[in-house]
């Protein structure tokens, strides 16, 4: 019966390493990058509703900066040493540090009626439209 798993050299080799710790994923897409915000943004005629995923941080350690624009999205997780006397890390795959994400929208935003909500790790932003003014027609002397 073949394996269902392509298999590669190394396998053994980890497997042997560290074989409590070798752990591989059910299909062939990596694991997520922790360093990175994923995002959704949708649109309406009025708004772009962004959702930012940012799990583990409080809502005190989150910046949003809004320039026209561009969304600049940035969280910095500090990490927190707490040793137990006798204790040791056998192994640790928490993310901590700073992460950041720009992009940039089709239309400018009115920073001054936008609004964020953090809940469940998931930054909502309510990014209203910059309403432009009316399209001027020129004369032609």
């Amino acid at each position: 019966m073949s394996s269902l798993v392509p298999r590669s050299i190394f396998d053994d080799f980890f497997k042997d390493l560290a074989p409590a710790f070798y752990v591989r994923p059910l299909s062939g897409d990596l694991l997520p990058d922790p360093s990175k915000i994923k995002i959704d943004v949708k649109e309406d005629d009025a708004a772009y509703t962004v959702h930012a995923e940012i799990p583990g941080v409080s809502k005190d350690e989150i910046q949003v900066s809004i320039d026209g624009n561009v969304v600049s999205l940035r969280a910095e997780k500090q990490q927190k040493e707490e040793k137990k006397e006798g204790e040791k890390v056998l192994r640790s795959e928490r993310y901590y540090g700073a992460i950041e994400r720009s992009f940039q929208l089709p239309t400018e935003i009115d920073s001054a009626q936008a609004k964020a909500k953090y809940e469940n790790g998931v930054l909502t932003l309510t990014l209203p439209k910059k309403q432009s003014s009316a399209a001027q027609r020129l004369k032609i002397e």
